[in-house]
């Protein structure tokens, strides 16, 4: 099987480097969550697979530890708000 390059890998080198250089803020674990979820089981990409790894294991976390808290995050606040306009209240799906 040949390794496959992700749609989105470029916009998410950016996001990995920027996980593995900061610390784990509600933001960063909330990315982190979602680009292991984004990468799980994808047959390419693997230099940010192993780099999500990384992330985990500078954070001291299971992935599972990581999906609890950001569970909880989720729960409790809006994580991701509409950065341009600086509404917090907003997602940005698009």
């Amino acid at each position: 099987m040949s390794e496959q390059q992700h749609p989105q890998s470029q916009t998410d080198r950016v996001i990995v480097n920027t996980l593995l250089a900061e610390e784990p803020t509600d933001y960063n674990l909330s990315e982190l969550a979602r680009l292991r979820i984004r990468y799980r089981g994808f047959p390419g990409a693997r230099d940010i697979q192993n780099n999500l790894d990384k992330a985990l294991q500078k954070w001291q976390l299971t992935e599972e530890e990581l999906f609890v808290k950001t569970r909880e995050l989720h729960a409790k606040a809006a994580v991701y708000h509409n950065v341009r306009s600086n509404k917090k209240d907003e997602e940005d799906w698009s």
